[in-house]
C-alpha cells in the first residue's frame, strides 16, 4: 500500500478488481483468485468496537447528568450541546483529512466527558442562580452574570486540557503514529467545546432554563451529608489528612516500581502471523515435506479456520528468502464459534508445543499487521531483538550462541531465534591457471560451461502473439546434481579434445555465510524472542543483568535492544522531556487566571494526588505501564486540574465579595461540589464501556480507560478535601502579583 493512502479504501478497490478479474475470464479455466486474508475486517472491527464503546459512553452521560443535576431542561441544554460538538469535531477532522479509525475515534469517546465539562458548569451555575434570585432580576442579566462568573476558569480549564496533550503530539515513530490523531481529535473537539460554550450554549440557557426553585437531587443530598462532616473533619485536622494522602502517594511511588512495561498491548487480530526456518542449504522437496507436516500439525486445532504458507516469501511478495524459510498465516474462527473455554494466548502456546515435536526447524509466532510494523520500525518480526555488533563474523556467531544460551533461561521469553550467518553450503570452483594454459583455455572458457551447465544460458527466444519467452539451455539434471556430476563435465579445447573439469580445476562444497548483517556500516548478528506471560521491561533488565554476568564481550563488540522495548524507551523519554513544559504551561495559564502564583500552585499540586488512583487501577488490573497508560496519565492530569480550578476559583471569587476564610471556603466547597462531582463522574462514566470492552482494538484503549478513572476516583475526592484544607494556607502565606489586573483582590 502507497503511503498517505487509506487501507480500508484500498482493500474495496483491490476487492473490486479481484471480481472483475475472476469474472472476465482472464485466468486460465479452473484457476481464480480467493483471498484468505482481508485485514479490512480488523479495521472494521475495531472501529466498531470504539464506536460502541463512544455511544454507550454518551448515554451513560446523559443519564449521569440527569440524576446529578436533576433538571430535564438543563440535561437538554447539555444534550443539544454535545452532538453540536461531535458534529463541529467531525466537520474539522473531514477538513483536516483525519479519518475515522480506531485511535480517533478513541480521542473521541475519551473527550465525551471533557467536552461537555465547560457546559455542565456554565449550566449548573446558571441554574443555580435563576433558582437563588427566583426571577427578581431580568432573566438575560441572571444569566449573563452566571456564565461570566464561571467562563474564565471554564475557558482556561479547556485550555489547560488541551496543553496537556502537547506531550502526545510530540511522540515519535510507530507510537507518534498511533496516538497523534487522537491528540489531534481531543483538541479539536475541545476547541469545537470552547467555541460553543462561548457563543451557543449562554443562547441555549436564555432559552430552555427557567427561574424557578431547585428541588436538589436525592443523589446530591447524600453527598453533601457524607461531604459536609468530612470536608469539617479535614478543616480541623489538616495534617492528619495530609498525612494520609501523603501515605498513599508514596505508597503508589512505590508500586510504579512493581508495575511491569511494555510498549503496546498487543491487539488481537484475529490470526497470526508464523515463521518457520530450518538449516541453510536445505532442499526444496525436504522443506515442503516440512511445511506439510508443520501445517498439518496446526489443522488439528479446530479454532484455526484457514491456513496458508509461502515458502521463500514474506507476506510482501517483494520480500525474497531462501527455501529454507516458510512464512505461515493462519486465520482463527470467530470466538463464538470456538468449542473450548480457552484464550488465544494459551492456544498459541499450545500451538508451539506441539510444533516442538517437529526435528530441525526454529520458529516464532506474531500476527500479519503487528509482525509488519515491527519488521520496518525496527526489523524484526518479533517482539525484541538484541543485537549484537563487531568485526570478526566467527566471533559474532560464537558470542550470539552464547547470549541465546543465557535468554533461552530467563522466564518468559519464546520463539528464541538467533541469526544464523553460517552453515550454508557453496559450490567453489578454482581453475588452476597453468593447467588450462597446456590446454590453450582461459578463464572464460571455463567458466562459460559452468555457467551453462548448472545455471543455464539463453539461447534464443520463442515468440507467442505479444508474449516472447528466452529459450534457456541447461544440462539435464543428473548431469550436474552433485559434486562427482559437476567434476565430469567435459571442457572442449581449441583442439576439439574434451577435458573434464577435475583436471583442470580443484571443485568442493565448501560451508560459507547464509548472510551478513550490517547495520550504520558495522557487522551485527540478531537475536529474536518474543515474550510471554511477562513484561517486555522487567524481561530485558533480567536479560541485561544475566548477560553482564556471563558473557564477556571482546573490545569494540556491544550489544544494542531494539524492538518494541526500543520504542517504548524512546516514547518514555520524550515524554519525561515535553511532560515537564506541559506542566509549567498550565502553571502560566493558572497564574493568569488567579494572578497568584501560590493558588496556581495549590491547584497543580493536585497532580500528584491524581496519581495514586491511576497506578492502584494499574495494579490491581494487572495491567503494565505502557504508551497507552501514559496517555492516560495526560488526560487524567487535565481533568484534575480542571477540578481544582473550578472550586479555587469559587473559594477566591468568595474572598473578593467579603466573606470570612472559614465561611468562604465552607461556602465555595459545598456550592461546587456538584459541577466537580458532576465533571468527574461523567468523565469517569464516559470510559465506562471502553474499560469493560473486549472486542478487536480494546486492548490498547483499556490501559487509558483504566488509569483515567482511577485517577480520577482518588484525584476528585482529594481535591473536594485537601484544597479547602489548606488553602487558607496558601492565601495567608502566598504573595499575589497583580501585573495583570488593575486592582488587588479583596482578602489578599
Amino acid at each position: 500500500m502507497l503511503r498517505g493512502e487509506n487501507s480500508r479504501d484500498v482493500v474495496r478497490r483491490v476487492k473490486e478488481k479481484v471480481r472483475e478479474i475472476n469474472a472476465n475470464n482472464i485466468l486460465p479455466d479452473g484457476i481464480k483468485i480467493v483471498p484468505y486474508y482481508d485485514r479490512s475486517d480488523i479495521v472494521s472491527a475495531s472501529v466498531s468496537t470504539v464506536n460502541k464503546a463512544l455511544i454507550e459512553g454518551a448515554i451513560l452521560v446523559l443519564i449521569v447528568l440527569y440524576l446529578l443535576l436533576n433538571s430535564i431542561r438543563g440535561s437538554l441544554v447539555v444534550l443539544i450541546a454535545l452532538p453540536l460538538s461531535l458534529l463541529a469535531t467531525f466537520i474539522v477532522m473531514k477538513l483536516a483529512g483525519i479519518s475515522a479509525n480506531l485511535m480517533s475515534l478513541g480521542g473521541l469517546a475519551i473527550s465525551i466527558g471533557m467536552i461537555i465539562d465547560t457546559t455542565i458548569i456554565q449550566v449548573e451555575n446558571v441554574q443555580r442562580h435563576l433558582s437563588e434570585e427566583g426571577g427578581e432580576h431580568p432573566k438575560l442579566s441572571t444569566v449573563l452574570k452566571a456564565v461570566m462568573e464561571v467562563r474564565k476558569p471554564s475557558i482556561f480549564g479547556e485550555l489547560i486540557i488541551a496543553i496537556t496533550f502537547i506531550p502526545i503530539l510530540s511522540l515519535e515513530g510507530i507510537e507518534g503514529k498511533m496516538f497523534g490523531p487522537l491528540a489531534i481529535t481531543v483538541a479539536i473537539a475541545l476547541l469545537a467545546s470552547l467555541f460553543l460554550s462561548i457563543f451557543v450554549i449562554p443562547v441555549l440557557c436564555i432559552l430552555f432554563l427557567k427561574p424557578h426553585p431547585e428541588k436538589e437531587s436525592v443523589i446530591m443530598k447524600q453527598a453533601k451529608s457524607y461531604y459536609l462532616p468530612l470536608l469539617e473533619y479535614a478543616m480541623n485536622r489538616k495534617k492528619v489528612i495530609l498525612g494520609i494522602a501523603g501515605g498513599f502517594l508514596v505508597a503508589s511511588l512505590f508500586l510504579v516500581t512493581k508495575l511491569g512495561t511494555e510498549f503496546i498491548p498487543a491487539m488481537d487480530e484475529g490470526a497470526f502471523d508464523m515463521d518457520i526456518a530450518m538449516l541453510p542449504g536445505v532442499s526444496l522437496a525436504k522443506a515442503m515435506e516440512v511445511n506439510q507436516q508443520a501445517a498439518a500439525t496446526l489443522k488439528k486445532f479446530d479454532e484455526l479456520d484457514v491456513i496458508v504458507s509461502r515458502t521463500g516469501q514474506t507476506g510482501v511478495a517483494m520480500d525474497t528468502r531462501g527455501v529454507d524459510k516458510t512464512a505461515y498465516v493462519g486465520i482463527f474462527k470467530p470466538k463464538d464459534e470456538w468449542k473450548r473455554d480457552i484464550s488465544k494466548e494459551d492456544l498459541i502456546n499450545e500451538m508451539r508445543k506441539s510444533l516442538q515435536s517437529i526435528a530441525g526447524i526454529s520458529f516464532g509466532f506474531s500476527q500479519p499487521i503487528q509482525c509488519r510494523i515491527d519488521e520496518l520500525v525496527a526489523g524484526t518480526r518479533a517482539q525484541l531483538i538484541v543485537k549484537l555488533f563487531g568485526d570478526d563474523i566467527d566471533l559474532l556467531s560464537e558470542k550470539s550462541a552464547e547470549i541465546a544460551r543465557v535468554l533461552t533461561t530467563i522466564r518468559g521469553g519464546t520463539d528464541l531465534n538467533a541469526e544464523k550467518v553460517s552453515g550454508q553450503p557453496y559450490l567453489t570452483v578454482n581453475i588452476d591457471r597453468a593447467k588450462i594454459a597446456r590446454y590453450g583455455l582461459n578463464i572464460s572458457d571455463v567458466q562459460k560451461v559452468i555457467e551453462i551447465a548448472v545455471a543455464g544460458k539463453s539461447a534464443s527466444q520463442f515468440y507467442e502473439q505479444n508474449r516472447n519467452f528466452d529459450i534457456t539451455v541447461r544440462l539435464p539434471e543428473e548431469k550436474r546434481n552433485s559434486l562427482e556430476a559437476i567434476e565430469n563435465l567435459l571442457i572442449t579445447t581449441k583442439t576439439g579434445i574434451n577435458v573434464p573439469l577435475e583436471q583442470l580445476a580443484e571443485v568442493k562444497m565448501v560451508e560459507g555465510p547464509v548472510q551478513i548483517s550490517r547495520q550504520d556500516g558495522i557487522r551485527r548478528i540478531g537475536i529474536e524472542m518474543n515474550i510471554s506471560g511477562r513484561d517486555i521491561g522487567s524481561f530485558v533488565a533480567e536479560a541485561k543483568e544475566k548477560i553482564q554476568e556471563k558473557v564477556k564481550l571482546p573490545p569494540g563488540y556491544y550489544l544494542t535492544w531494539g524492538g518494541q522495548f526500543e520504542n517504548q524507551q524512546r516514547a518514555m523519554s520524550k515524554l519525561m522531556i515535553i511532560g515537564p513544559v506541559a506542566i509549567a504551561l498550565i502553571l502560566l495559564l493558572l497564574y493568569m487566571t488567579f494572578r497568584s502564583i501560590r493558588l496556581a500552585l495549590l491547584v497543580i499540586s493536585n497532580l500528584p494526588f491524581a496519581l495514586i488512583g491511576g497506578v492502584f487501577a494499574l495494579f490491581l488490573s494487572g495491567q503494565y505501564l505502557s504508551v497507552p497508560a501514559s496517555v492516560g496519565f495526560v488526560v487524567l492530569f487535565g481533568v484534575a486540574v480542571l477540578n481544582g480550578l473550578v472550586l479555587v476559583s469559587r473559594i477566591s471569587q468568595l474572598r473578593e465579595e467579603g466573606l470570612e476564610m472559614e465561611e468562604a471556603i465552607m461556602k465555595g466547597s459545598l456550592d461546587r461540589l456538584r459541577p466537580v462531582l458532576m465533571t468527574a463522574s461523567i468523565a469517569i462514566f464516559s470510559l465506562m464501556p471502553m474499560l469493560f470492552a473486549s472486542g478487536a482494538g480494546s486492548e490498547i484503549q483499556k490501559p487509558l480507560a483504566t488509569v483515567v478513572v482511577g485517577g480520577l476516583l482518588s484525584s476528585t475526592l482529594l481535591t473536594l478535601l485537601i484544597i479547602p484544607s489548606v488553602y487558607s494556607w496558601f492565601e495567608k502565606r502566598g504573595l499575589h502579583f497583580n501585573f495583570l489586573k488593575s486592582q488587588p483582590n479583596k482578602g489578599e
